[in-house]
C-alpha cells in the first residue's frame, strides 16, 4: 500500500525538488502541493486522506508552526515532517510544540528523506543530526529552569536594546524591525547579538523569557 504524500512548500522550485526527490519511490504516492499553511488546510478540508505532510515554515499567509498545529488538532492521524532550510531552536522547540512528527533540512538527498518517511509511518521521530541535537539540548536545559537561575543577576540594556526587544516580543522579523526604527537590519542582527551576550541566552524566547522575568519589557 502506498504511503500518501502532501507537501506544503512557497518556493515552486523547492516543491518541484522535494516531488521529485519522494517520486523515486514505488511505495509513495504524491497528492497535492500547498503554497503556505492556509491552503494546507482548505485542501485537507476536500481530502484529508493524507498520510504524511511535508511541511515548509517560513510561508506566507500561515507558516508551517500554525498549520502543523491546525493539522494535530484537526487531523492527529497525519504526521507532519518539518522539511525546512531553517535550524533555529526557536523554530525547532516550536515546530516540537506544535506536534512536528519529525524535523529534517532541506539538503537531504532522496533514500534519506524516503527512510524518513518509512520511520515516522513506523511511530519514529527523525531528525536530522543537528537537529535532534538541538532538542536534545533544549530538553537539557530547559528554558524556564535556566530563567529561574538568573533571576538575582543585575541586567542593564540600552534604550535600543530594549526597543528592539518589544519589537521581537510582537513577532516582528529583523527586516520589519529594521524598517520600524529606520536602521539596517544587519544593525538590528548586531543589537540582538548584544541582546543575547547580556542576558546570557542563545535565542529569542530564552532572551523575551529573561527580559519579561526581569521586568525590562
Amino acid at each position: 500500500m502506498s504511503i500518501k504524500i502532501c507537501i506544503a512548500e512557497d518556493n515552486y522550485f523547492l516543491a518541484k525538488a522535494i516531488r521529485e526527490k519522494i517520486l523515486f519511490f514505488d511505495d509513495i504516492s504524491f497528492k497535492f502541493t500547498a503554497v503556505n499553511g492556509a491552503e494546507l488546510i482548505g485542501k485537507l478540508e476536500e481530502n484529508h486522506n493524507i498520510d504524511v505532510i511535508l511541511m515548509d515554515i517560513q510561508m506566507p499567509e500561515m507558516d508551517g508552526i500554525k498549520a502543523t498545529e491546525i493539522v494535530k488538532s484537526k487531523y492527529p492521524h497525519i504526521k507532519v515532517i518539518m522539511l525546512t532550510v531553517v535550524d533555529d531552536d526557536d523554530y525547532v522547540f516550536n515546530a516540537i510544540k506544535a506536534g512536528a512528527n519529525g524535523y529534517l533540512l532541506k539538503e537531504i538527498n532522496p533514500e534519506k528523506l524516503h527512510q524518513c518517511i518509512l520511520e515516522v509511518m513506523q511511530g519514529g521521530a527523525p531528525m536530522t543530526p543537528s537537529i535532534a541535537l538541538k532538542t536534545l539540548n533544549l530538553l537539557r536545559n530547559p528554558i524556564s529552569d535556566q530563567a529561574k537561575k538568573t533571576t538575582t543577576e543585575n541586567i542593564s540594556l540600552s534604550n535600543r536594546e530594549i526597543e528592539i526587544l518589544e519589537h521581537l516580543s510582537k513577532g516582528l522579523k529583523y527586516n520589519d524591525i529594521a524598517d520600524n526604527l529606520i536602521i539596517s537590519p544587519a544593525t538590528v542582527r548586531k543589537h540582538i547579538e548584544n541582546i543575547y551576550k547580556k542576558l546570557q541566552v542563545h535565542n529569542k524566547i530564552e532572551a523575551l523569557l529573561k527580559a519579561q522575568q526581569h521586568k525590562l519589557i
